[in-house]
């Protein structure tokens, strides 16, 4: 494979069982993922309550999950989202994220990512400062590679509505204070981009001083997307955008085990290059995910369970739901949970 693939574990909402995460670990490391990074917004001990110790049954989870991806051959990181911590770095924050470091450092990271995602930006002077704080942070941590997620991590004006107008300049300013081994995660023209272009990198990795390492938010269905099942198989993602990239990590759906197929097809997809086929692809990695009678069946229904909507489906979701519910499969129990509501958005809960 020319490009290195790997999850990170980025959505809102529902987090995946830890069993679930190792069987993915598994099973896309032998289909060419090799990395995993653990960094879920529901984890709040990663972002509005990073400063406070996350409990110790997770810790341990934590250190099982890094040992298992080891002995898989798979890069394990965490994602640290200190949540505005640029508004006001002093010796507080600086002592608060000492000891969260040395924390992490004990899971015996390969991969730190840095998340400035989803927070205000329209301060004074916000590249420098995050810049200065990421740069405080490598000097801390023994994770062998850092990546940090920019307040404005896409071309989208959303996050401008969202968190604020964006500093002029503020990917080049950026770019230009970030030490160049320092990697930049970047997810494209839209938050959730359709396709993306070897022109629109090649401009974005001048602006940054460096190739973007993509983070791709498909199949991801959190927030209001969640009236859908992302099963698709990859397309707008071809083979020639590899040279332009640092690596591709895939934001996964709410649906631990559907989320495979498509990461399947995108492995396929830098594999097989202009001879690739979507459709194809899907069948090959519900197959592969499911097994072939259950795989075949979601085909058949995947316009309904992906493009209709769980609050349009009518009658039909019944009918699904009676009919997935019979089927013994830890993909099939995922449908019927879908059906049921069980990942539905719920802004009042925050989640």
């Amino acid at each position: 494979m020319s490009i290195e693939l790997g999850i990170i574990e980025g959505f809102y909402g529902p987090l995946w069982s830890w069993e679930g995460r190792e069987e993915t670990v598994a099973f896309l490391g032998e289909h060419g993922y090799r990395f995993y990074h653990y960094a879920p917004k529901a984890d709040e001990f990663l972002r509005e309550r990073w400063r406070e110790d996350h409990p110790v049954a997770t810790m341990a989870s934590l250190a099982r999950l890094a040992g298992f991806c080891r002995d898989r051959g798979v890069r394990f990181g965490v994602g640290l989202s200190p949540f505005e911590i640029y508004r006001s770095f002093d010796d507080e924050a600086r002592s608060a994220l000492t000891r969260k470091l040395a924390q992490l450092d004990d899971l015996g990271l390969d991969d730190l990512a840095i998340l400035f995602d989803d927070m205000r930006g329209d301060l004074p002077a916000l590249a420098t400062t995050q810049a200065r704080i990421i740069h405080w942070i490598a000097e801390r941590t023994r994770a062998g590679r850092i990546i940090a997620c920019p307040t404005y991590y896409t071309d989208d004006p959303t996050l401008d509505r969202a968190y604020g107008v964006r500093p002029a300049a503020y990917l080049e300013d950026l770019g230009a204070a970030l030490d160049p081994k320092i990697e930049v995660f970047w997810t494209g023209e839209e938050v959730c981009s359709r396709e993306y272009s070897p022109g629109h990198l090649e401009r974005v990795a001048g602006q940054l001083r460096r190739k973007p390492f993509l983070w791709d938010n498909y199949p991801v269905n959190d927030g209001a997307m969640s009236v859908g099942l992302h099963l698709r198989a990859f397309t707008g993602r071809p083979a020639s955008l590899a040279p332009w990239l640092s690596a591709h990590a895939v934001n996964p759906a709410l649906q631990c085990v559907l989320s495979r197929i498509p990461a399947l097809s995108l492995a396929e997809s830098y594999d097989k290059g202009e001879a690739y086929e979507y459709g194809a692809a899907f069948l090959r990695a519900a197959t592969k995910v499911l097994g072939s009678e259950l795989g075949a069946l979601v085909q058949r229904h995947q316009r309904l369970l992906q493009d209709i909507g769980l609050d349009r489906l009518g009658e039909t979701k019944q009918r699904l739901r009676t009919r997935y519910d019979a089927i013994d499969h830890p993909g099939a129990r995922e449908i019927v949970a879908f059906l049921d509501g069980a990942y539905a958005y719920a802004p009042a809960a925050g989640t």
